[in-house]
């Protein structure tokens, strides 16, 4: 059978994150992902956590807590767009990754937008090492959502190849507007 995005996207990180690593979880929501980014990085790595609604930091802190995987984690109760606000210049990420749309049983008005998200995936860019990867899965069953995958699609379509590869993963004959997964993976450095 063939994966669902977001057990695809899992699958894409496995491949690259190893203990030790730096990793982003741009959108913590119930923090499935961001448990997830901290078994794969260990005790010697860390996760960045962000989300704008303080029910996700605390429905993430319990789940973290609950697993004993709080210790290599932050939280953030800040938007994705925050990212080089908490980052130094010079640090490093192995990976990152996106579910953008709403919290699932949550207020359906708050939700991610086309604006911070490219904020966030240029500030990702400047701080992901070679071979490292963003995963973006996208749930675009309402309006906003046709309209942020819009922007982002144009957005990664455009990024130059030489420095980065963009994978676009989707299922195309169901209903209900099943999530679609991009995967950004930056190139190794040619040398000159």
């Amino acid at each position: 059978m063939l994966n669902t995005a977001l057990r695809y996207s899992h699958e894409l990180l496995s491949d690259i994150i190893e203990i030790g690593d730096q990793v982003i979880d741009a959108t913590m929501g119930n923090g499935n992902d961001t448990l997830f980014l901290a078994e794969k990085v260990g005790t010697s790595g860390h996760v960045y956590a962000f989300d704008v609604q303080e029910q996700a930091l605390i429905n993430t802190a319990k789940k973290l807590k609950e697993h004993g995987y709080d210790k290599q984690v932050t939280l953030f109760l800040k938007g994705h767009e925050t990212i080089n606000d908490v980052l130094i210049t010079d640090q490093t990420i192995k990976a990152a990754i996106f579910n953008l749309g709403y919290l699932p049983k949550s207020d359906k008005q708050i939700m991610t937008h086309e604006r911070t998200t490219i904020i966030a995936l240029k500030a990702l860019m400047d701080h992901l090492v070679e071979k490292g990867r963003i995963i973006l899965v996208i749930y675009d069953g309402h309006e906003e959502g046709k309209t942020e995958k819009e922007e982002v699609i144009s957005f990664v379509s455009s990024l130059p190849q030489e420095k980065f590869s963009v994978l676009s993963y989707q299922f195309i004959n169901q209903k209900n507007n099943p999530p679609s997964l991009i995967c950004i993976e930056k190139k190794k450095a040619r040398k000159s």
